[in-house]
């Protein structure tokens, strides 16, 4: 859904792709501007071909129900995709690169750990990388597909993200991108 929650996970994606390959082409799609946007498998598999036929290579679905189609559309056309929000790489081995995780477990014991130690405070607390909010997911579904230089890689940006070495620029910021 055209959202500024979907355009932050889009820039996120959009600088870490641009971090590896500067030359790189980036498509997007949005299913739609309404509450159904999130549940139409049958659309996202519509979009995920249509940009496998413009010679994407990998397709990161942020789009609840309706990303599944497009996991099953990159299984079928034997392409890549990247699964959001739970690790996904179960749904369809040896297709899914890796999944990115929200770690609401970590954001919950963190929430349950303050009010246990009478420290809890309302309001919205943002946890990323460091404070482990947010992952990637490498397990036996996926593992085949990365290797150890890969994984080095992806650590090492992790790393430098975590450090401030590598600045990411969020959307919420400014309400766009800087990149494109």
């Amino acid at each position: 859904m055209d959202i500024p929650l979907i355009r932050h996970f889009a820039c996120g994606y959009k600088q870490g792709a641009r971090a590896v390959n500067p030359k790189i082409t980036i498509l997007q799609n949005m299913t739609g501007t309404t509450g159904a946007a999130w549940n139409d498998p049958t659309r996202g598999a519509e979009l995920a071909r249509s940009q496998f036929d413009r010679k994407a290579d990998v397709i990161f679905a942020a789009a609840g129900a309706t990303g599944l189609g497009v996991l099953q559309a990159a299984k079928d056309n034997k392409k890549f995709a990247i699964g959001v929000d739970s690790n996904q790489n179960y749904l369809h081995p040896g297709t899914m690169v890796t999944s990115m995780l929200k770690r609401v477990d970590v954001a919950v014991y963190d929430a349950l750990q303050s009010a246990r130690n009478n420290t809890w405070k309302p309001g919205v607390r943002v946890i990323g990388l460091a404070e482990g909010g947010v992952d990637w997911a490498l397990d036996q579904y996926n593992r085949s597909l990365i290797t150890p230089e890969v994984e080095k890689l992806v650590n090492q940006y992790r790393q430098d993200i975590i450090t401030g070495k590598v600045k990411v620029v969020e959307y919420y910021t400014n309400n766009s991108c800087p990149i494109e």
